[in-house]
């Protein structure tokens, strides 16, 4: 199964998509910020990220602007509880490849994840 990066600092939010995930037998690494998520891009190489928008340090936006920025081909599944059409538009505009509302439900953690991992 799939390597996936899970980023969000909220503990309970990473867990939550965590389960799902192994369930369906993926391995799974957390970071709870975005600065982490890049340092550990470092030393792994997942097929998927899940990042979370509003964060400390480094936001999804930095995230996803900093993958930009270096090539990075990594589809990456941002979740976030803001539904403005801006911030949508902005996510797919710096490459995510999809963007889930909070708190995602199983089948759409599952859809989203095979199509980007079909890509």
């Amino acid at each position: 199964m799939a390597l996936i990066l899970i980023t969000d600092d909220a503990a309970f939010a990473r867990r939550m998509v965590r389960k799902t995930l192994e369930g369906d037998g993926h391995v799974v690494l957390e970071a709870s910020s975005g600065l982490e998520c890049l340092e550990m891009l470092k030393s792994h190489s997942p097929q998927c990220i899940f990042l979370d928008l509003l964060m400390p340090e480094m936001d999804g936006f930095g995230v996803l602007q900093t993958l930009r920025e270096q090539g990075s081909t990594i589809p990456v599944i941002v979740l976030s509880a803001d539904i403005q059409e801006s911030a949508r538009q902005q996510c797919l505009d710096l490459g995510a490849f999809a963007m889930l509302n909070k708190p995602p439900k199983a089948p759409e953690i599952r859809a989203a994840l095979q199509k980007a991992l079909s890509t």
